[in-house]
């Protein structure tokens, strides 16, 4: 059996629910979060009074603990499928996803959560909807439709195109708390993808900008390159000069800022696939944005 890598997501914002969990709940009861103290009138469960406390109280009451529960929270991803995410120079930008969902739903499964999968390209992609379970084959099932995926014939995706299938798909999730993963290379306008992120409050969105070294780093030799458009077909040659390859440089570190940019306003700063997915990579950026 391969080995499934693993990581550890803690989030910012305390979340609702009963269902026992890893992420900080509001609710109070049988937890392991101080929360206050409280009268034992109001809260008769003599287990938890704590001594010291109702001692050094002037007004004489018994004081108990009251603790915050961990809870449990759904988890989705939400998957661009699009003629640009089939490609890759060793390997497809959806595999190297595919790779990241399987080890959320291993990792969602030991946390106790719920995860679902969503896809989308001009249109939602019903035939790749999973609902959020909690269960430990559902990562193996997403990784595996992903890694089956293929590309939908048909006009290339645009700014209009891609919004609409993205909002489409997004519409079960409006409204609703959790973790959602948005995977993607996002190589389609986005001057309106602001307004569809607001969309998703309340839940914490993590982008995952999904790039393929081929794309960013310019070829080495001083020849004739054919290109070729992954999402329109369209193919054009370049003779691959120095100034050349310093703008596709530039081009790239530009198309970075803008993003960064646009999530970082919508406080979700974004994650990068670069080429494979790196497990421990993950986790230290949910330490470091939730530090």
């Amino acid at each position: 059996m391969d080995r499934v890598d693993e990581f550890h997501y803690q989030l910012p914002r305390r979340f609702g629910g009963w269902r026992p969990g890893a992420q900080r709940g509001l609710s109070q009861g049988s937890g392991q979060e101080f929360a206050a103290h409280r009268r034992l009138f109001d809260h008769p469960d003599p287990r938890r009074i704590d001594l010291r406390a109702s001692v050094r109280d002037g007004r004489g009451d018994w004081l108990v603990r009251i603790h915050r529960l961990r809870v449990a929270i759904p988890v989705h991803v939400v998957v661009d499928v699009s003629a640009s995410m089939h490609f890759g120079a060793e390997r497809r930008k959806l595999d190297v996803v595919a790779d990241l969902v399987e080890a959320l739903g291993y990792s969602a499964f030991r946390a106790g959560d719920t995860v679902g999968l969503l896809a989308f390209d001009q249109r939602e992609r019903e035939d790749l909807f999973v609902p959020a379970r909690h269960s430990r084959g559902n990562g193996s099932l997403m990784a595996r439709m992903l890694r089956d995926c293929r590309a939908t014939p048909g006009a290339p995706l645009t700014d209009d195109s891609a919004l609409a299938g993205l909002r489409r798909a997004t519409e079960r999730l409006v409204g609703r708390g959790g973790l959602v993963f948005l995977a993607s290379d996002f190589h389609w306008p986005i001057a309106a993808l602001g307004e569809l992120l607001e969309q998703f409050a309340p839940a914490c969105v993590v982008p995952l900008v999904v790039w393929d070294p081929a794309e960013t780093e310019p070829p080495d030799a001083r020849a004739l390159v054919a290109l070729s458009d992954a999402e329109t077909g369209v193919r054009r040659s370049l003779w691959m000069r120095e100034s050349l390859r310093t703008r596709w440089r530039d081009a790239v570190a530009t198309r970075r800022a803008e993003l960064t940019a646009l999530f970082e306003a919508h406080g979700m700063p974004p994650f990068h696939l670069h080429g494979r997915f790196d497990a421990e990579a993950l986790t230290r950026y949910f330490m470091e944005t939730t530090a």
